[in-house]
C-alpha cells in the first residue's frame, strides 16, 4: 500500500468517527477526529486515561490552528516559527472542539506537523486530529512501530501501515504553556 492509499483510508476512518494509530513528527499516535466528542471518549478510554488529563491535537498549518483557539498570542507565533523540534503550545480560549478535549481552564494542546505523513493525514482531513501518545496511559510511548503494544493494536479502527518498518530514535514534542497575557511556561522540554 503507497503513502497515499494510507492516508485515504485513514481519513475514511476518521471521518466516521474511527480511532487510528499513525507516525507522527515525534511518537506513534493514536488519533481521532478532535471535533468528534464520542472518538475522543474512545481514545481516553482506549489508553486508560482520565479524561482530565488533555490532549494534545496536531494540524497541518498556521490556518488549521486558528480555526480552534480564538487569540492566538504573537508570542506563540514567534516560538513555533524559532522551535527546532517539535514543539506543542497549549493556548487559552479553544474552540471548534470536542468538549471534552478542552481543559477545565478552556485551553488546547496544539502542534502544527511538518512531517510528511502527518501533515498530509491533517490536510486531508481538514481537520484537527487528536495526537496522543499511542500507549496505554503510564507506560512508555511507542517511539517505532514496534513499541506498540497488541492491545492497543486491536483497539483501534485503522493501523497505518507507513513507516511501519522505521527503527530510529523518536522523542516527544516540546510543550510551552503560553497565557493570553504573555506567561510562558515550559511544561516539557
Amino acid at each position: 500500500m503507497n503513502q497515499s492509499e494510507d492516508i485515504k483510508n485513514a481519513v475514511e476512518v476518521l471521518k466516521k468517527g474511527g480511532v487510528i494509530l499513525y507516525p507522527t513528527d515525534t511518537v506513534w499516535g493514536i488519533g481521532c477526529d478532535a471535533t468528534n466528542e464520542a472518538a475522543v471518549a474512545k481514545v481516553y478510554q482506549i489508553k486508560h486515561r482520565d479524561d482530565s488529563k488533555a490532549l494534545i491535537c496536531l494540524v497541518d498549518s498556521d490556518a488549521r490552528l486558528q480555526r480552534y483557539v480564538r487569540n492566538v498570542p504573537e508570542v506563540a507565533w514567534q516560538l513555533l516559527d524559532a522551535a527546532t523540534k517539535p514543539t506543542t503550545v497549549i493556548l487559552d480560549n479553544a474552540v471548534n472542539l470536542a468538549p471534552n478535549l478542552i481543559a477545565e481552564d478552556g485551553s488546547i494542546a496544539l502542534r502544527i506537523t511538518k512531517e510528511a505523513f502527518s501533515k498530509e493525514l491533517c490536510y486531508r482531513f481538514q481537520k484537527a486530529l487528536v495526537s496522543t501518545s499511542a500507549n496505554i496511559s503510564g507506560e512508555p510511548a511507542a517511539a517505532n512501530y514496534c513499541d506498540i503494544s497488541q492491545e492497543l493494536l486491536d483497539a483501534v479502527d485503522y493501523v497505518c501501515f507507513t513507516r511501519r518498518q522505521e527503527h530510529k530514535p523518536h522523542t516527544p514534542s516540546s510543550i510551552i504553556r503560553l497565557t493570553e497575557n504573555g506567561e510562558i511556561t515550559i511544561i516539557r522540554k
